[in-house]
């Protein structure tokens, strides 16, 4: 597919500055961001070619938002791709403007991006509402330049109704993350490698110390894990199943926190100085760890599928996690 993600990299490298991202942060609006991001086609990969999309695959697209991931794009451009495919695939008008993913109707749940959002699909548990981000009351988080936002309704979610995928928005949600983990894990390992070789402390580079050569490749190894388990979580397209994608997300929100935690230990102070790029990806890996689930939430889904079943587990795993 690297004809496919290397002209989208190019894009996101011009488009998606840090300077860009900090402006965005701050306050600054998105709307010319986000019009390059649509003008290129890119939103409509997940949709058919019957509707106008390319007709691309899950799996397709999933070096697209690990670049996302990996740019610390401000914007919700997985989301809004798959929001994009289930309303054409619904026959519903799909509005121009950045969509985000609620993934239950429990009010008060915390959805990243959502500051930068003009809709919501909303998942009630019995379908899917197309609504207004004004309509679910956004409130900031209040963490430091954080874009997520906490959704607040009374009633129902009114808008727009699309029928709702056999296991809900959740588990599509996990994927997304994982992808987006798994960009920024990429882009981490890389940084704390290239900073490792040229750190010169006691007249030599702090990359050839024992300790930290163990760091960096224990980082890399965690790197390409999320990765794999990324790829696992996509294969199945649209249709995500609730074990995929609790592999998926598992994995990556466990890795997310291993791998901001050891860029920064490479980096010492400097990476959590405000000047410095660091800080835009850990910071975005711990809001997509929460996200949709934590390690935590997916590990209980995984054990309970694992129990109810009486297979043997590498009977099971293979039947639930296709490769």
């Amino acid at each position: 597919m690297n004809e496919l993600l290397e002209p989208f990299d190019r894009m996101l490298e011009a488009l998606v500055t840090p300077a860009a991202v900090r402006a965005v942060e701050g306050g600054a609006s998105a709307v010319v961001m986000w019009r390059e991001l649509a003008a290129s086609g890119f939103l409509d990969a997940l949709v058919d070619e019957q509707d106008g999309g390319a007709g691309l695959s899950l799996a397709d697209v999933q070096p697209l938002i690990a670049a996302v991931g990996a740019r610390a794009v401000p914007l919700p451009v997985g989301e809004t791709m798959v929001a994009r495919a289930l309303l054409a695939r619904a026959g519903v008008a799909i509005p121009q403007g950045p969509i985000v993913l609620a993934t239950s109707a429990v009010s008060g749940q915390i959805v990243p991006c959502a500051q930068v959002a003009e809709h919501v699909l909303v998942d009630t548990g019995s379908g899917l509402v197309l609504t207004g981000i004004g309509d679910l009351s956004p409130v900031a988080t209040g963490v430091y330049h954080a874009l997520a936002a906490r959704l607040v309704w009374t009633g129902p979610p009114v808008g727009l109704a699309l029928p709702r995928p056999a296991q809900g928005l959740r588990p599509i949600a996990a994927v997304l993350r994982a992808a987006l983990i798994s960009g920024a894990a990429a882009r981490l390992t890389d940084m704390a490698a290239r900073y490792a070789n040229e750190r010169v402390q006691f007249g030599k580079p702090i990359g050839r110390q024992q300790a930290l050569q163990q760091s960096l490749a224990v980082m890399a190894e965690d790197m390409i894990a999320v990765r794999i388990a990324s790829q696992l979580g996509c294969a199945g397209g649209l249709d995500v199943g609730a074990t995929v994608a609790a592999v998926a997300k598992s994995t990556a929100s466990a890795i997310a926190a291993r791998v901001a935690n050891t860029a920064h230990a490479v980096h010492g102070a400097i990476g959590i100085s405000e000047e410095y790029d660091l800080q835009l990806l850990s910071r975005r890996m711990h809001e997509w760890r929460a996200a949709d689930g934590s390690e935590g939430y997916w590990n209980t889904v995984l054990g309970g599928a694992r129990l109810a079943d009486p297979a043997g587990t590498v009977d099971w795993v293979r039947a639930q996690v296709p490769v």
